[in-house]
């Protein structure tokens, strides 16, 4: 005998089940997504670190190199030390607008996975008007 049909339980329990079988195939959907992005970001984070080592390599090179050519350039001349400070400026400057680029970047990172939290966002709002 099968109880569940008698007590009126049979379109209960395949509602329920059919809400279980939604909500995992939403939740599949959702983990794909964020692992789409997590690829994309993975790649675009691996090539931004590749491309400012280098970057930052040759720059330091090509910087030094510059420093040492306009000191040697005002060595024998009275603005000697204007220059070296003016040299010293320079890089604080560099230095200071690397920093607020490094910051500008730290708050686009907090942008990660916008697609992923969107939907789960959306997801939450539509569980919540069903209760």
């Amino acid at each position: 005998m099968n109880w569940a049909s008698l007590l009126g339980l049979g379109s209960w329990t395949a509602h329920w089940r059919a809400i279980a079988a939604e909500g995992a195939l939403a939740a599949e959907d959702r983990l794909a997504l964020a692992r789409l992005e997590w690829a994309e970001q993975r790649r675009c984070l691996l090539w931004l670190a590749l491309l400012l080592a280098l970057f930052g390599a040759l720059a330091l090179v090509a910087l030094m190199a510059l420093s040492a050519a306009i000191l040697v350039q005002f060595w024998d001349s009275p603005q000697r030390v204007q220059v070296a400070w003016l040299l010293a400026i320079t890089w604080l400057l560099a230095c200071a607008a690397v920093l607020a680029a490094l910051m500008s970047l730290a708050r686009k990172a907090r942008q990660m996975f916008a697609l992923t939290r969107r939907e789960l966002a959306e997801d939450w709002r539509a569980i919540k008007e069903q209760l």
